[in-house]
């Protein structure tokens, strides 16, 4: 409690803390690191304002460490933290807990990434249609990908969808996004050690509960472009259709492509699929997820 039975939040009993323990941020982390704890300048500072509070299990041991370092009883903290926020009550109960960084090998490091976004928004979007259209050059490398979705509110006020893109092989420069219909962009972190961007893709205004909209954005890789092997999908919430379609040069064009899939807790399936005239080969999922869903190929 604070003077005169005012109710003291977390973010501001860490920042008088911290305060009272004269340590700057960068020398928290250093502290936290030498004790197995890996931290981020971003969390801590989104911590002390209170965009963001410590919610996973690596964050709450975290937090009994940061305890003892800024000398404060320990617990005072964690007990002011309160319980994991909703994450939107019209889910089936399989994907309420599926953090933002379901399915991916990244997923700590997306989770971290995504403090310096606003994420809010994301379970309280029904997934009614997502096309993915990637288009492979003649040196079989992958050019672009064009995204398609329709997505309703289930409450008021989203005003802004994330997108997740990681390169599959990390050290190449990161993609150009541009917006293309009904979106612009909004802040973007990148992480091009991983190969990971995230962005937020904002809405012409806020929906209301029951509204749609339907987004279009592209994303431009750069010369010398990636060689070009598989596309993938991952769902933490569920669709209720999904296209994917891969587009091929006539001058290359692969030996053999197969449609994967693997539904969460479940083994991988694999089927093979044929290019057709146009050159190209598409798959079709619906009512699928959470999971992930792609197409690969072999060159030779």
């Amino acid at each position: 409690m604070a003077p005169g039975g005012l109710m003291v939040d977390f973010a501001g009993a860490l920042r008088d803390a911290i305060q009272a323990r004269g340590l700057g941020l960068e020398r928290i982390q250093e502290r936290l690191r030498a004790e197995g704890y890996s931290v981020s300048l971003a969390t801590l500072s989104y911590w002390q304002t209170g965009r963001s509070r410590p919610e996973r299990r690596e964050s709450l041991a975290a937090l009994a460490e940061l305890e003892k370092i800024l000398e404060v009883e320990p617990g005072s903290l964690a007990a002011l933290v309160g319980p994991p926020r909703p994450r939107g009550r019209h889910l089936h109960k399989s994907t309420e807990n599926q953090e933002l960084g379901a399915f991916w090998s990244e997923r700590d490091l997306i989770v971290d990434l995504a403090q310096g976004i606003d994420t809010r928004w994301d379970a309280r979007l029904t997934r009614l249609s997502q096309h993915d259209r990637v288009n492979v050059g003649p040196d079989r490398g992958e050019i672009s990908f064009l995204v398609r979705q329709v997505l309703r509110a289930e409450a008021d006020g989203p005003d802004r969808w994330v997108a997740i893109i990681r390169l599959d092989v990390p050290g190449n420069p990161l993609p150009r996004l541009e917006p293309v219909r009904n979106c612009r962009l909004g802040r973007v972190v990148e992480h091009p050690e991983s190969g990971l961007l995230l962005a937020e893709l904002l809405f012409d205004r806020p929906l209301a509960k029951g509204e749609t909209v339907i987004t279009e954005h592209a994303l431009h890789n750069y010369p010398p472009f990636p060689l070009a092997t598989q596309y993938e999908r991952k769902f933490r919430l569920p669709v209720r259709e999904y296209v994917v379609e891969v587009c091929f040069d006539p001058a290359a064009l692969p030996r053999a492509v197969f449609q994967f899939q693997q539904m969460d807790g479940q083994d991988e399936q694999v089927t093979s699929m044929e290019v057709d005239v146009g050159h190209t080969v598409h798959a079709i999922a619906l009512d699928y997820g959470p999971g992930r869903y792609g197409l690969r190929w072999d060159w030779e």
